[in-house]
């Protein structure tokens, strides 16, 4: 099943969720790897051009997963008797679109950083993103520095994202977090 259903992610969705997922740790530890290295380090620019890549690659992801998410039904939250589970769900909806604007704005911000110096980002050789006609000043540090926070707090948000998915799985007993891993539909059902 490509497309979700009123009780069930579909391929195209699950696919995209995990190859982001999987994409953004990598981001974030090659990030981490790379501020630590010196100009003079062999694999410096290496890993800036890696970074840059799959960092406007998980973009593109970003822009068909919302498209997506927008032309197919969204699956419905699976309730609890609880009298939080109203509110909980309603943390949830907030918790997914944060995780969406603080994707946004780290593409945004890697943008101004690396076409700062006027140069165009090279995207593996097949594509060119051409930097912004005019620059602000300091552009590179500034956007650097909001850049590094908003990683931070996509890791932060994303840990509670697996920690509320962990919580529906082993507490709760329900299938939220199988619907996001299981293609097949109805097999738990």
């Amino acid at each position: 099943m490509l497309k979700n259903s009123s009780h069930q992610y579909g391929t195209v969705a699950i696919v995209l969720h995990w190859l982001m997922a999987a994409a953004i740790v990598f981001l974030f530890a090659l990030g981490l790897y790379m501020v630590e290295l010196t100009y003079y380090d062999a694999w410096y620019k290496g890993s800036l051009d890696l970074h840059k890549s799959i960092g406007i690659s998980v973009f593109l992801l970003l822009l068909a997963r919302v498209a997506w998410r927008f032309f197919n039904v969204v699956p419905e939250p699976i309730h609890s008797e609880q009298p939080s589970a109203k509110v909980l769900a309603s943390v949830a909806h907030y918790v997914h679109l944060l995780l969406y604007a603080l994707m946004f704005l780290i593409v945004l911000t890697g943008f101004l950083i690396s076409t700062a110096d006027g140069r165009a980002i090279d995207v593996f050789g097949v594509l060119s993103i051409p930097a912004l006609p005019f620059s602000i000043e300091q552009q590179e540090d500034v956007a650097g520095e909001i850049h590094f926070w908003l990683a931070w707090s996509l890791m932060t948000l994303i840990a509670v994202h697996a920690l509320g998915a962990f919580k529906h799985h082993f507490f709760d007993k329900d299938r939220t977090l199988l619907r996001m891993v299981n293609i097949k539909q109805n097999k738990w059902e």
